[in-house]
């Protein structure tokens, strides 16, 4: 159902069982899919791709502009947002800054009140961000990643799969997988209650733990402590490798340290 108030540019393709709230706005070339909700005042900026069964809530807007003082607007970029994400009140995503690119948050996502997702951030399947969390540009967000309310992440820093950042977080330092991360880049250990959840196996948990040690335990550089444990081969579960290897990645070259 489309209310009548609202503008829908004649490009835009939208799925026949789309729902379009009072005085919602869809530019040219917006794409949605089957079972999404466009709610009353949400904004859909040109070129925007939404999949299935999406919901964006009141006075959200996505698509919109990069606030960078050297975009160029007449660059085509866009925002795509995954099957089953949730976006509520006054969340804006901004599309990328380079030709051909896009911001994108994956699937079964929750972005909840007012979170702003800069551009070009990557967001994976699965990630909850709590009202009024921030990331800026670049960011990168893993699966099953947490972030709790007003936590503001660093241009591009990476917050690792399975990682929980508590509220009012600052992180201008990169969080690894399946770690607790809180204050100003602070670590408290290893996201362990959320590792079970997800079914993780008791061995998995074991080595993680391991590599965490690993990495930490020492004083001294991240990057070279990682190396050393994947060159020991003694990690065989995807989880530990997939930890030591965030060391080994990044442009920030800096790691949220223990407390």
């Amino acid at each position: 159902m489309i209310h009548p108030s609202a503008i829908i540019d004649s490009s835009a393709r939208l799925a026949s069982d789309v729902t379009v709230g009072a005085h919602a706005i869809i530019e040219a070339g917006v794409v949605i899919g089957p079972g999404s909700t466009i709610a009353a005042q949400a904004i859909i900026k040109k070129n925007s791709v939404i999949g299935k069964n999406v919901h964006v809530d009141h006075f959200a807007v996505i698509g919109g502009n990069p606030q960078d003082l050297t975009f160029k607007t007449d660059i085509k970029s866009n925002v795509q947002i995954g099957d089953g994400t949730v976006i509520r009140e006054h969340v804006t995503v901004h599309r990328a800054t380079q030709p051909g690119l896009a911001t994108v948050v994956g699937q079964n996502n929750l972005l909840m009140a007012g979170c702003h997702v800069a551009h070009d951030c990557s967001l994976g399947n699965n990630v909850i961000l709590a009202n009024g969390c921030m990331l800026g540009g670049h960011a990168q967000v893993g699966d099953h990643a947490f972030i709790s309310g007003g936590v503001a992440v660093h241009q591009f820093c990476r917050i690792g799969t399975g990682s929980m950042t508590s509220g009012n977080a600052v992180i201008t330092e990169d969080v690894p997988p399946h770690a607790l991360a809180h204050s100003r880049n602070l670590l408290s250990g290893l996201n362990l209650v959320g590792m079970r959840r997800r079914g993780l196996s008791t061995a998995e948990i074991t080595e993680v733990k391991k590599a965490y040690h690993a990495v930490y335990a020492p004083n001294g550089n991240c990057l070279s402590f990682a190396q050393a444990a994947l060159q020991s081969g003694t990690y065989t579960t995807h989880v530990a490798l997939d930890f030591l290897n965030f060391f080994l990645g990044g442009k920030r070259g800096r790691f949220v340290q223990p407390e």
